[in-house]
């Protein structure tokens, strides 16, 4: 692939904003911007919560989405940016709300048949002993939220609502989805390719904020040690999961296996984090892409599309 043509762009990186996650979306932009800086483009910050951002951002030949969260990951950006006509990193309007509303995405992939643990909606008029008894142990999480945050692991009726009320900090609806015992894979998918499975593994209960951005001692194994049809099967249903959603470009596919064996999609990311412990980079690596080339690629693949 032939990256010569963003070297003569105006790139603005889109970074922070005001959701829950602007920490690690700070990281990740600051990544993306040496990464460009390596080829040679020049790559200028942005922030969504500047009040002057809007103004600055005119004139940009690409707008690269290192945005995590809402605002900036839900299709409110994108669709911004497609009515001025400015082109853009990554999924579009549709797809890019549909990936992160865990909800519906969810409700998809049962709809057309591809594997997701079950889950229920939560709200204030739950019945949370009957939903304990159907789903046993289970994952609270907002149903637009990432990084983790608000997510808790409950397995009694009583903390199922400290949960709910403690995830509805981070957005309206909330949803519980039975907890799977079995390890947890991720896979990268750079256009139409899946890149190598990482299988994550932490101390921590589950992989959640710290285990994702502060811990050193969280270990990411690549080769995951899947057999080679395995990986192929789940290669596949990455990228099953994440078509079947409109995206584009490229993300992240999260999963876990559970007692049978068998992959359960968790949910896809359209705009993963690019920080020094996240994953897309480690799995570009692995395929001997380096991170110069990955955001390169990004960049290319992006307004190949547009």
């Amino acid at each position: 692939m032939n990256l010569d043509r963003i070297m003569d762009l105006d790139i603005a990186v889109l970074l922070g904003g005001t959701s829950a996650e602007r920490d690690v979306s700070l990281m990740s932009g600051e990544t993306v911007i040496n990464a460009l800086g390596d080829l040679g483009a020049q790559a200028r910050p942005l922030d969504p919560a500047d009040a002057d951002w809007w103004q600055a951002l005119q004139g940009a030949d690409l707008a690269f989405i290192a945005l995590h969260g809402p605002g900036g990951e839900d299709g409110t950006i994108q669709g911004a940016l497609e009515t001025f006509s400015i082109p853009y990193t990554g999924s579009g309007v549709l797809a890019s709300a549909l990936a992160m509303d865990k909800l519906r995405s969810k409700r998809l992939w049962r709809g057309i048949g591809l594997p997701t643990a079950e889950f229920e909606e939560l709200s204030s008029e739950s019945d949370w002993e009957a939903i304990i008894e159907s789903l046993g142990a289970c994952f609270v999480k907002p149903a637009t939220g990432g990084s983790s945050i608000g997510t808790a692991g409950v397995d009694s009726a009583a903390d199922l609502e400290v949960a709910w009320r403690e995830a509805s900090r981070y957005g309206e609806r909330v949803i519980a989805e039975r907890l799977i015992q079995g390890p947890e894979y991720t896979v990268a998918v750079l256009g139409e390719q899946a890149l190598p499975t990482i299988r994550v593994e932490s101390d921590n209960e589950f992989y959640d904020y710290e285990a994702k951005y502060l811990s050193d001692d969280t270990r990411y194994l690549c080769p995951c040690g899947l057999k080679d049809s395995e990986e192929a099967e789940l290669a596949a249903l990455a990228l099953q999961a994440f078509t079947s959603l409109g995206c584009q470009v490229w993300g992240r596919v999260d999963f876990m296996r559970d007692s049978a064996g068998d992959f359960q999609v968790l949910e896809v990311n359209t705009v993963p984090g690019m920080t020094s412990h996240s994953l897309v980079p480690m799995a570009a690596r692995a395929e001997g892409i380096e991170l110069p080339e990955l955001v390169g690629r990004i960049a290319h693949l992006s307004l190949e599309g547009d």
